[in-house]
């Protein structure tokens, strides 16, 4: 997809290619053989993931972030042809393997690994700028917290031109946070930022400074949601048999996305991401099986 007018929505942030191996039998443990049952390299990251999922679901979307290399971009340029993915906005020519992690699965367990710390160290930046052009236009968009200034300035040409954004993670005093259509907050980043506050703590603090709706997700626990000055509301998620937790939290951002461009209401929003991101763990590599309508659909009526 190339038409700069078509795409219905603008995703920023990080792009990479995914090595995951799934365990046949449990998880690691140190000193001891583990078999591969199975290996793929795929696009992921937050952006690439939910990418994935938005075409699967009938959206067209246009991504930029993570600059891509040698190795990276003959693969994202295979898998995304045919799809309505416009890769236009990203730096394909970086001279550089590209930006890659690998990940070892077994069931509700996962260890990601990468080398984040050493890129983010190096002061450089090694994503793109956001361009006016790339985002006005469309009709929703998401944007992830990782590139500091530029996060904030993907936001900012979002609000100029009015159009309802999706971010995760974002701290309450952020910018991103104060301006979104949807925070989707995980457990991991309670954990790292609000540790000694309860769940319901954490969404006072965060309903007090938002512009839009507040998701708290906990894993297999209830998720909390609301608005400035509205009642706490509380959604259990979707009961499936777990194959691989791998992009659930990415996919849930992309059915919020999903649900902006559908004009969904706070209920129906949540539940649709809920349910997507159901079906997301329920099988493996996500890339090749992302979540279709009709699945949504029917997990929805059932």
């Amino acid at each position: 997809m190339t038409d700069k007018r078509a795409a219905d929505a603008y995703l920023f942030g990080q792009v990479l290619g995914t090595h995951s191996f799934l365990l046949k039998d449990g998880f690691l443990k140190p000193d001891e053989y583990s078999e591969i049952g199975e290996q793929y390299f795929l696009p992921g990251g937050e952006t690439g993931m939910a990418a994935t999922v938005l075409d699967s679901l009938g959206a067209s979307v246009r991504i930029a972030g993570t600059w891509i290399g040698t190795e990276v971009a003959p693969m994202l340029q295979s898998f995304y042809t045919g799809k309505n993915v416009d890769l236009s906005p990203l730096k394909m020519d970086w001279e550089d393997r590209g930006v890659m992690d690998y990940v070892v699965i077994a069931g509700l367990v996962r260890s990601p690994m990468g080398r984040f710390q050493t890129l983010f160290s190096t002061g450089e930046r090694w994503w793109n700028v956001p361009r006016e052009e790339d985002i006005a236009g469309c009709r929703a968009a998401s944007i992830d917290p990782f590139f500091g200034a530029e996060s904030d300035l993907a936001a900012q040409i979002c609000v100029r031109h009015g159009i309802p954004y999706v971010t995760i993670d974002a701290t309450h005093d952020s910018y991103l946070h104060r301006n979104a259509a949807v925070n989707v907050v995980s457990r991991e980043c309670t954990s790292a930022h609000y540790a000694d506050l309860s769940a319901e703590a954490v969404m006072e603090l965060m309903q007090k400074e938002a512009g839009g709706l507040t998701i708290l997700t906990q894993g297999g626990g209830e998720m909390l949601y609301g608005r400035k000055g509205e009642e706490l509301r509380r959604m259990r998620p979707f009961d499936v048999e777990v194959k691989s937790t791998l992009g659930a939290g990415d996919t849930y951002k992309a059915g919020c996305v999903y649900g902006l461009l559908r004009g969904m209401q706070d209920e129906e929003l949540v539940r649709f991401a809920s349910a997507c991101s159901a079906i997301a763990i329920s099988r493996f590599p996500l890339p090749l099986h992302p979540p279709k309508m009709e699945e949504v659909e029917r997990l929805l009526a059932s």
